[in-house]
């Protein structure tokens, strides 16, 4: 099941997925990165961070946590319920709907701003050293087949052929 949010970030009735630039109307959609330390940096980077994922079972567990987070306040563009992302090789690609495929390109990563959000819940993101992933709160990928993609668009995974790599941080 995909819930659809767009922005800061309200729930949608959907979300159009544009080739090579990301969410339509989104802050983070472009050739090159958004990412405000990034960008300053290197500015003509490519973007690799044009969707955000996040499975649903992440609510549920910071709940049970005591962090009520809904959709769309970690900043994901679209949450989908039964995959472990965050497990997921780089290179998997997702089709949402009847034509949208994102590729995975790595595991998301927090910075203090979560904290801000919700103080502690950085910690809580973060699995314990060594662990694999590192991170769930999410992946980000970019838009090889744009679409439009609806809350309730069923989700299926194709996996890169050959050796696999774990998802690397971004």
């Amino acid at each position: 099941m995909i819930e659809c949010t767009v922005s800061q970030k309200a729930s949608e009735r959907s979300i159009l997925l544009v080739e090579g630039w990301g969410v339509e109307g989104d802050a983070h959609a472009g050739d090159f990165v958004k990412h405000r330390y990034l960008a300053r940096r290197q500015p003509r980077l490519a973007n690799l961070r044009q969707v955000h994922l996040i499975p649903c079972e992440l609510f549920d567990a910071r709940r049970s946590e005591g962090y009520d987070i809904a959709p769309g306040e970690l900043g994901e563009n679209i949450t989908i319920k039964g995959l472990e992302l965050e497990r997921m090789p780089l290179g998997t690609r997702i089709q949402m709907g009847p034509s949208a495929i994102v590729e995975l390109t790595r595991l998301r990563t927090l910075c203090v701003l979560i904290d801000r959000f919700r103080s502690g819940l950085k910690w809580h993101v973060i699995s314990s050293i060594g662990a694999s992933p590192p991170f769930r709160c999410g992946v980000m990928g970019v838009v090889r087949t744009g679409g439009a993609v609806l809350p309730g668009d069923a989700a299926s995974v194709s996996r890169p052929q050959g050796l696999w790599t774990a998802l690397p941080p971004l």
